[in-house]
């Protein structure tokens, strides 16, 4: 009776554990690890990216300054901005796309929670998949998991930053001076939809960049457990 006993238990065990096993059968061994181990790795290194990633563009000037991610104007309203140049108007047009990244750096921060609740259900399967995906492979895992919840996030904060800075009326003071020059068509974007759409892509561009740091170079991996998990997806 207890051998039967012993032989459920083992096979349920086997059962379980079955896909992530793939992934130290798939790759280089590098010692030891255990499937606990593997996906923790995984989330850390998530956990890390979000953080620093976040943080740097919550901060004052994390899209403004940064030219990865800084959010210029849609198509439909360039003419907008090179026609106030070249009327002097350069310092309204400049105050005009401040506002814009203001915007998505107030609502960044709301973030982090969304993307913790989303590594925190990474699956077996999705740590394999991850781990033997490309360079941005948990990037595009987050952004599956993250994006529909983060756009309804973002947009109510995006709208209410506008007003708060001011920057319904300094578009308003902009698209009215633009619009009453002549030879020019009337034009009325939806900035908070554009805003909220470029603030997505500016975070996870930079959740990618940190990604395939932590993937491509050792010296990226701070702590022993990220240097062991990662270890198994290092090519020659």
């Amino acid at each position: 009776m207890k051998k039967i006993i012993i032989c459920l238990v083992t096979l349920q065990l086997i059962s379980s554990c079955n896909e992530l096993q793939q992934v130290v059968n798939q790759l280089p061994q590098s010692g030891t690890l255990g499937n606990d181990e593997i996906a923790n790795g995984l989330k850390q290194a998530l956990n890390f990216g979000i953080e620093k990633q976040v943080a740097k563009l919550s901060g004052e000037n994390g899209f403004f300054k940064n030219e990865l991610v800084k959010i210029l104007l849609p198509d439909e309203l360039k003419k907008v901005d090179k026609t106030l140049r070249s009327i002097g108007l350069g310092k309204l047009a400049d105050e005009g796309l401040k506002v814009l990244n203001r915007a998505a750096e107030d609502a960044v921060g709301e973030a982090t929670p969304i993307f913790v609740d989303a590594v925190k259900n990474i699956t077996f399967n999705d740590a394999k998949n991850i781990l033997l995906g490309n360079d941005d492979a948990a990037t595009s895992f987050l952004k599956q998991q993250t994006e529909n919840a983060l756009y309804t996030k973002f947009n109510p904060i995006i709208d209410k930053s506008f007003k708060k800075v001011g920057a319904d009326q300094i578009w308003s003071n902009l698209i009215t001076k633009y619009n009453n020059l002549p030879l020019t068509t009337n034009i009325n974007p939806d900035l908070t939809d554009y805003v909220t759409t470029e603030s997505l892509k500016g975070v996870y561009t930079m959740i990618a960049i940190e990604e395939k740091e932590i993937r491509t170079k050792t010296s990226s991996r701070t702590t022993a457990l990220l240097k062991r998990v990662f270890a198994l997806q290092d090519r020659d």
